[in-house]
């Protein structure tokens, strides 16, 4: 098996204390872009549940929210797929994406407005998500 390169070594530590940890941990350069981060997304999902999940923070909000974590050169914010990016691609111009992922660079100012439209899009899209599933269990079959 490869070596992986440019792991984040806190990444395989378990945070006993959640967020705050891991915020703390990381490199005191990229502490405060992560607080803003966190502030937005609680800003925006005020009922999310915030924990670690993969070795970053995760928010869970009628399913899968969104995750994030820092890298050597940029803060990756994870999990926001498509229809959600889609609805922003202009805005997202510019951005290193791949499936799911969004790039952020550390030289650059965070796009705080940007990472609440797409976080509040994302947690619209779960509410619709869980009110379909919701609507589709309520329902009875009768087999005579």
């Amino acid at each position: 098996m490869k070596p992986v390169k440019d792991v984040d070594p806190i990444r395989a530590k378990k945070f006993s204390n959640g967020v705050d940890e891991y915020i703390a941990l990381a490199p005191k350069e990229v502490q405060g872009k992560l607080r803003e981060l966190r502030a937005a997304i609680k800003t925006v999902a005020p009922d999310a549940e915030e924990r670690i999940s993969y070795g970053m923070p995760y928010y869970a909000y009628k399913g899968r929210l969104v995750y994030f974590a820092h890298a050597k050169k940029h803060i990756g914010i994870y999990a926001i797929f498509e229809p959600v990016r889609g609805m922003y691609r202009t805005e997202l111009k510019g951005y290193e994406m791949s499936k799911g992922t969004i790039r952020l660079p550390l030289d650059e100012k965070l796009p705080l407005t940007l990472i609440k439209k797409l976080v509040k899009a994302q947690a619209k899209k779960n509410t619709e998500a869980e009110k379909s599933r919701r609507k589709h269990s309520s329902q009875s079959i009768i087999i005579a």
